[in-house]
């Protein structure tokens, strides 16, 4: 499981892949005229991958491809990026259906997380997600995230504009890595142990 950068040629896996898990990601994602999932051709892609970059270069994006075993399995982006006081961000993600349930996507958000706090320099990263979304809940509970109340009409999915549970971490819940914790986590539990260790 890795994250590398998004590029313009991960198009036809990418949309292959938008296509295949249509359904799975509507009522979560974001409604985008840009990036509808029907549309054909490469433009929509070009379009995302060209305004990512853009944030990218101006420090306000930090746009990955999540792979598994070496293959395209999703994308996670870590985005909103303020600068000066705030150091803050938030975190969006998805996964191909086919591969959930494996640690895929928590892993790759321990990764992000550890990026954002320890190469990057943020204090803060963000979740925001849909209170129906247990899957994705499950993922920053996992984690250690700590929910913080609900943001009203926060996003417009799926046709209307929905309320999102703010879940956040800053660096002091993690002073040493998410990833190790999680890592940790993961085999306490394939152990049968249930408490979690800082390392």
């Amino acid at each position: 499981m890795g994250l590398r950068p998004l590029r313009l040629r991960d198009v036809r896996v990418w949309r292959e892949t938008r296509l295949r898990n249509a359904a799975w990601l509507r009522p979560w994602e974001p409604s985008n005229p840009e990036t509808p999932l029907s549309r054909s051709g490469l433009g929509p892609y070009i379009s995302m991958v060209g305004s990512l970059r853009r944030e990218a270069r101006q420090g306000l994006a930090l746009p990955w491809v999540v792979t598994y075993g070496g293959a395209f399995a999703g994308q996670l982006t870590v985005g909103a990026i303020v600068w000066g006081s705030a150091r803050s961000a938030q975190i969006g993600y998805w996964v191909d259906g086919a591969l959930a349930g494996r640690g895929i996507i928590p892993t790759a958000v321990a990764l992000a997380v550890d990026h954002c706090f320890f190469v990057t320099g943020l204090h803060r990263v963000e979740a925001n997600i849909r209170p129906e979304n247990h899957a994705s809940r499950r993922v920053v509970e996992k984690l250690g995230f700590r929910e913080e109340g609900v943001r009203r009409r926060h996003l417009h999915i799926d046709g209307a504009w929905r309320d999102h549970i703010c879940y956040a971490l800053t660096i002091e819940d993690a002073p040493r890595g998410l990833l190790p914790r999680w890592r940790l986590d993961r085999e306490a539990a394939a152990s049968g142990g249930t408490s979690r260790e800082e390392v």
